[in-house]
């Protein structure tokens, strides 16, 4: 496809990463995923390896698992490829990955549907921005438990950041991002402590941002600017989690 159609096709679409498909295009999502990408501490060399995506949307994680040397990728969603209530849909996968000439396999099925014998096994899983917008979060982690094999990387939106108890902060309506499929903010105890209750060995938490000052700024300006909560924002971060079985 000439460059001209190409940057063409990518404008039609509803970007939610930011994909390099080459030739200077880089799609305009609205994620900042190669920022998110450094968080994860993602292994480089996965020759050999089979990585299960579970939510992934226009499939950057996917791809770039696939980049990195796996041998078998699976890429899985459901709210975000039905274009339902959410704005995503699929086009940016498949186009994305017509593209980049990519193997990696789809499936459209949800987290509570999740089990060995609907999708197999996994060397890694990849669970990034899911657990938030899950209903019943423990259930959900179960799932994910069931499908992988040695390494889950999992990152979610955490809450009540000064609460030791394992506890989660509810997000009834829109309370979060102005988003009704936000439902909980666990805080690390909690995540760390559902991750052991599921059956993970080892749990390693590699990421937690922004940090401090980073929030301290962020919950200063929520609160003159959109009369939030200063005390609420300054809790609310982004968390990294390493699971092994």
């Amino acid at each position: 496809m000439a460059i001209d159609d190409l940057k063409s096709e990518v404008a039609k679409i509803n970007w939610w990463h930011r994909i390099d498909l080459g030739n200077g295009i880089i799609t305009p999502g609205i994620d900042r995923t190669a920022e998110r990408l450094k968080t994860l501490h993602m292994p480089d060399d996965l020759h050999g390896k089979n990585v299960l995506d579970i939510g992934a949307w226009d499939g950057f994680f996917s791809f770039e698992a696939e980049r990195r040397g796996a041998s078998h990728v699976l890429a899985i969603d459901s709210f975000c490829w039905e274009g339902g209530e959410g704005w995503g849909t699929k086009a940016g996968f498949n186009f994305a990955r017509q593209t980049l000439r990519s193997r990696v396999e789809d499936m459209e099925i949800d987290v509570m549907e999740l089990s060995p014998e609907r999708v197999g096994v996994f060397d890694l899983v990849l669970f990034l921005g899911v657990l938030y917008h899950m209903r019943h979060p423990l259930l959900a982690l179960e799932k994910v438990f069931s499908v992988t094999d040695r390494q889950l990387i999992l990152e979610t939106q955490v809450d009540m950041l000064y609460t030791k108890r394992p506890a989660a902060a509810f997000y009834p309506g829109t309370e979060l991002n102005n988003d009704p499929t936000n439902w909980w903010g666990p805080n690390q105890a909690a995540v760390t402590s559902m991750l052991f209750t599921v059956g993970f060995k080892r749990v390693e938490i590699v990421s937690l941002k922004p940090r401090f000052a980073h929030r301290f700024v962020a919950a200063l300006r929520a609160k003159l600017k959109e009369q939030k909560a200063y005390f609420t924002t300054l809790q609310q971060a982004r968390m990294v989690v390493h699971a092994w079985k």
